[in-house]
């Protein structure tokens, strides 16, 4: 059996120069920095004579050089590193434009402390590499972990498995320790610990969490089993093909890392912007000394540079992105929408197709009764009283569908003498009547024929893809007969047809939903959804390497991909495509993979995430262009280019500006919370 399926979410690429870097660290680091920075602020002399106060105690001038050195060496440190490590890889960015930026401001500090100039740079300093820390933090937060989703595939696996010696006796070892060849019982309930071959037994096998097929699959003699999936009716004897790394579970994680690593390698736009401005300021800063030395002023070279070259720390720009992903994020998770991937958002708003995963989105992955049909001397009713009394211990999810079904109605009566008939169905004694409950297979060994209103019934039930279970009577002299049957379907999520519908409302161009289920199971589910023919796309009867090669088959046909899933086996396809949205209740790993989580497992939440991607990118691209604008007029004014008319920025006047300008980037982001983010709105 093959496994896997590719998906993208396109990594993190821009941020492997951060390597290293934890929100932990620089969640450490922000907040003792910020403690620093206010007494800096407090007993900076600009600032008492802005707001028009003064504090004079003993010490109070070494408050700026000694806090603001331990901010600067502490709190700076991982921006001073990653401003080496650019400069090493000629690779300038945000972390040597601030390294520069702090730098400067530093030495301009000290040189003012030693009086060999007077430029009050000590809260400046703190400042910038306090709000830097700030921002780097809150970014780092929204970046994905992709080792979450190997972590989460490891924990499919059970940690021991029990291997029959020779004699038959039951051996308890760590499932590292088997190896090919070795025989292993895999008990009702237990997971397979290895891929292999079932050498004795017959069971049914819940496979959804790798394959996405819905309904368990029945294995005997001479099937090959996966590791991770679940015998749900009876033991098993299972010879054991592969291990480790061979397992076909090892070989979806190989594909979710492969994916994660071969993801678009897009940088950030703030990245982009502070490569420029690091090239300008530099260039800035060096024309401005070189002019103002020719002009014979080496005083006013030296003030002039150094507020360029501060008026270049990117205050606002380093917000810019962090700001609103942060904002965008809390806000989104407040309404059941976890946003992991920095980039995800950014991508989703170009999204033109939604690739679905059936089972367990749009569906809700589990059975439930949709029909009842009854013959001879039972009525509806009296037919799922008889089987839900006959299937009350039975743990096969089809029986607990029947169960559940009877319980709802109030039908509930005591069976006894239940028996397991694997593969086949089971049986016990109701009001001192044997019966049994099962599929084809039971009907094949006893033998009996289905009246035709029942066989009308099944058929009908069959081309929508239901499951059909037949009630039979088992008297003790006479011909077993068949009184009833039942379809059980994996319930689509009422919400699912809305969701479609606001994705098209929204300009998604395709709808396209992909199943292990068979074509019938999943025509019945697309036409239940409203699917538009010659439009949208229903692949069926699909491996999971095959779920994989459809979403790089729709991306090869120039659509942008968002791909929503719950399984295992979506957990390449999240990663693979260019938006991986997890639907909550699904499992960890596909949880792991995607780069957006819909913890409220509503699919509407794919609407949602498009309107907030377009509302933050706007918002991002707005504070780009301020940040940016800001510099392209001060930059100019600090460098003096209006001396000659008496028009000046003053380092002071500098730091005014940069505060304005992070309050404006800060304000506009807040606009976000506008966005309408609850599921089913418009």
């Amino acid at each position: 059996m093959e496994h896997g399926h590719q998906g993208s979410h396109a990594g993190h690429g821009g941020h492997d120069k951060h390597a290293g870097h934890d929100p932990e660290q620089f969640r450490r680091k922000f907040w003792l920095s910020l403690a620093l920075t206010l007494p800096i602020v407090a007993t900076s002399h600009m600032v008492m004579k802005w707001f028009g106060y003064s504090l004079d105690f003993p010490g109070v001038e070494w408050v700026g050089p000694v806090l603001g050195s331990v901010v600067f060496f502490y709190g700076g440190w991982p921006f001073l590193v990653g401003g080496v490590r650019e400069v090493r890889d000629r690779a300038p960015g945000m972390m040597l434009l601030i390294s520069t930026a702090i730098t400067v401001a530093y030495v301009a500090s000290v040189a003012t402390s030693l009086r060999l100039f007077d430029l009050d740079f000590w809260w400046e300093l703190a400042a910038l590499v306090t709000i830097m820390l700030l921002g780097h933090w809150q970014e780092m937060k929204a970046v994905g972990q992709a080792q979450g989703a190997l972590t989460a595939l490891a924990a499919l696996l059970p940690d021991d498995a029990e291997r029959l010696d020779d004699s038959g006796g039951v051996q308890r070892v760590p499932v590292a320790g088997l190896r090919v060849g070795d025989l292993v019982l895999v008990r009702s309930g237990g997971r397979v610990p290895a891929d292999g071959r079932i050498v004795d037994g017959a069971a049914e096998l819940d496979e959804s969490m790798i394959t996405g097929e819905s309904r368990p699959v029945p294995r005997a003699v001479g099937d090959r089993v996966v590791a991770g999936t679940v015998a749900t009716d009876s033991a098993l004897r299972v010879r054991v093909e592969a291990v480790g790394e061979d397992t076909a579970l090892a070989g979806i994680g190989r594909l979710v890392a492969q994916a994660q690593a071969s993801g678009g390698r897009a940088q950030a736009l703030a990245d982009r912007f502070a490569a420029l401005l690091f090239y300008v300021a530099s260039g800035a800063g060096l024309a401005t000394f070189a002019t103002w030395i020719v002009l014979g002023n080496a005083d006013q070279a030296v003030v002039r540079t150094v507020t360029v070259l501060v008026i270049a720390c990117p205050h606002a720009l380093g917000l810019a992105i962090p700001l609103v992903v942060a904002l965008s994020t809390a806000l989104s998770a407040r309404s059941g929408i976890l946003v992991k991937d920095r980039l995800a958002l950014e991508r989703m708003r170009t999204v033109d197709t939604v690739l679905f995963d059936k089972t367990g989105t749009l569906t809700r992955g589990s059975h439930t009764l949709t029909g009842v049909a009854a013959a001879g001397d039972l009525d509806e009713d009296g037919a799922l009283r008889v089987a839900g009394a006959v299937e009350a211990d039975s743990e096969h999810p089809l029986a607990r569908a029947l169960v559940t079904a009877a319980q709802d109605r109030g039908l509930r009566v005591q069976a006894r003498d239940f028996r397991s008939l694997t593969g086949r169905g089971v049986r016990a004694v109701v009001d001192g009547t044997a019966w049994a409950v099962g599929g084809p297979a039971l009907l094949r060994e006893v033998d009996v024929e289905v009246p035709d209103e029942l066989t009308r019934a099944a058929e009908g039930w069959s081309r929508r893809g239901a499951a059909v279970l037949h009630l039979v009577r088992l008297p003790e002299s006479g011909r077993p007969a068949v009184v009833g049957a039942f379809a059980l379907e994996d319930e689509v999520r009422p919400e699912a047809r809305q969701a479609i519908e606001e994705l098209r409302e929204q300009g998604v161009r395709k709808i396209v939903m992909i199943t292990g289920d068979a074509r019938t199971v999943a025509e019945a589910v697309a036409a239940d959804l409203g699917f538009r023919a010659g439009v949208d796309e229903v692949f069926a009867e699909v491996l999971p390497a095959d779920k994989d090669k459809a979403v790089t088959e729709l991306q090869a046909r120039g659509l942008t991909v968002a791909m929503v899933g719950d399984g295992v086996n979506d957990a390449p396809a999240l990663a693979r495509a260019d938006v991986g949205v997890a639907i909550g209740a699904g499992t960890d790993v596909a949880i792991e993979s995607a780069g957006v989580v819909l913890a409220s497992s509503d699919p509407r939440g794919v609407a949602a995430v498009l309107r907030l991607s377009r509302a933050s990118y706007r918002k991002m691209r707005q504070n780009l262009a301020w940040a940016a604008g800001y510099n392209v007029v001060a930059i100019p004014l600090a460098a003096g280019v209006l001396a000659w008319a008496g028009i000046a920025l003053s380092p002071a006047l500098g730091a005014v500006l940069m505060s304005a300008s992070t309050i404006v980037v800060a304000l506009n982001a807040q606009l976000l919370r506008r966005v309408r983010l609850t599921p089913g709105q418009g």
